[in-house]
């Protein structure tokens, strides 16, 4: 399709289609993240294509109130993708203040964009899938889990769900998550679903006092399923990095322990 589809004067790459269908998952991207999922090599590429696929109608832009340009599928850009129109529904060229759904988002895409576009430190694992959710998970647990990630091991697949939690959720909101994720576990509908036999819910909590808040809260409930840590330790330490904690217990772990 490179070369030989023209939108409004512009020739449509195969990068740019790329850029689309991953924007039907992240549903908005700031400029650093379009640059790890698109493959830009410079700020200033970026930039300059960034601006010809809004002038040309295949993006929405808008801005946050610092004046940082976010992107999203237009009704155009994603026909020409084959993508559904994901993202929020802001106007063209809006500034946001204090949009928590796009604050959120972006949180979650930066935790995507390591688990995908990231190098895995850890021997014989690697990206396998990644699930973004719109609806619940089943007709029978009421669940909208932030996203959902399989990594292959040497041994086995690794599978987990993704809750970003920026404070904004009441405490009884995360005490009917961790039921539901119980309730996903024992059904049986975890595997009939995914075709695996077990999972993980990772946690990432804006700050190290909400993390041990929902650690207290959640171990209430189960002890099981749960892995917490900040978003903080996760950009500074890595992902994979030994900055995980169970509902009890001190000690920090890695996510995936190397076999001998």
């Amino acid at each position: 399709m490179t070369g030989n589809n023209k939108k409004g004067g512009l020739v449509v790459q195969q990068r740019d289609l790329s850029l689309h269908r991953e924007l039907a998952v992240m549903g908005v991207v700031d400029r650093e993240q379009a640059k790890i999922v698109a493959g830009f090599g410079s700020t200033t590429r970026a930039n300059a294509r960034l601006l010809a696929l809004t002038r040309a109608g295949l993006l929405r832009r808008f801005f946050l109130s610092g004046g940082k340009s976010l992107y999203a599928l237009s009704k155009k850009g994603a026909q020409l993708a084959g993508v559904p129109l994901r993202g929020p529904r802001r106007k063209q060229d809006e500034t946001l203040v204090a949009d928590f759904y796009v604050g959120h988002q972006l949180a979650i895409n930066r935790v995507y964009c390591t688990l995908k576009y990231g190098a895995i430190p850890c021997p014989g694992v690697s990206f396998r899938r990644w699930v973004a959710f719109h609806e619940a998970i089943t007709e029978n647990v009421r669940l909208i889990p932030d996203g959902y990630v399989e990594l292959a091991t040497q041994n086995e697949t690794f599978a987990a769900f993704l809750e970003v939690d920026l404070g904004h959720e009441r405490g009884i909101v995360w005490n009917d998550k961790a039921k539901h994720y119980l309730q996903l576990a024992v059904s049986g509908d975890f595997k009939r679903h995914f075709g695996l036999d077990r999972f993980r819910v990772l946690v990432l909590a804006n700050s190290l006092r909400r993390m041990h808040s929902l650690r207290e809260r959640v171990g209430v409930i189960t002890q099981k399923l749960f892995w917490f840590t900040t978003l903080g330790a996760v950009r500074d330490q890595g992902f994979f990095a030994p900055v995980w904690y169970r509902s009890t217990g001190e000690t920090p772990k890695h996510l995936i322990e190397e076999r001998q």
